[in-house]
């Protein structure tokens, strides 16, 4: 800034920015929603590329789960969540769904089978998932819409809206 000013003094108007100003800025946020969106393709590549060995439930509740999942990183995108949410849904896309699918598919192939205990294990597991995520979806959702009430009563407050009164009326 300095730089700049003396510059301007003595017609050396061609001092260079600082780095930092020459850089393009990266949001944080954007980049950890990026991941986490390229982490969420992965699994549903991998999912696909076992549905030989998946039985139509299963891949039928993970795709389920990865609409639901991608969705939401979109509306995400769009109108920001709280770092814990964030984090919840990173974890969700990156361990608590990969996992046991992983695990499920080292099974022998008769414990795969439609009608198996550990198919059940498993589905009861996509199924807490599954709530777990809607409940994080409606807690990003309403938190936003909460946001926007908030804000609007500051507004009402601050500019007295209640209060203003047409002459005459």
């Amino acid at each position: 800034m300095v730089a700049k000013f003396l510059g301007s003094l003595f017609g050396n108007n061609a001092v260079p920015a600082p780095v930092a100003e020459q850089q393009p800025r990266h949001d944080p946020v954007q980049d950890e929603l990026a991941a986490t969106s390229a982490a969420l393709e992965e699994l549903r590549a991998m999912a696909l590329g076992r549905g030989a060995e998946l039985p139509t439930l299963v891949l039928s509740q993970v795709l389920q789960l990865v609409d639901v999942l991608r969705a939401l990183i979109r509306y995400i995108g769009q109108s920001g969540a709280s770092t814990e949410q964030r984090v919840l849904l990173n974890a969700v896309i990156t361990d608590y769904l990969p996992a046991p699918l992983r695990a499920y598919s080292m099974l022998a192939a008769g414990s795969r089978s439609e009608d198996s205990a550990d198919t059940a294990v498993l589905l009861e597991q996509l199924d807490t998932l599954y709530s777990t995520v809607q409940n994080l979806d409606n807690q990003v959702r309403t938190g936003a819409i909460t946001e926007l009430a908030v804000h609007g009563q500051f507004l009402r407050d601050k500019f007295d809206i209640d209060g203003l009164h047409l002459e005459g009326r």
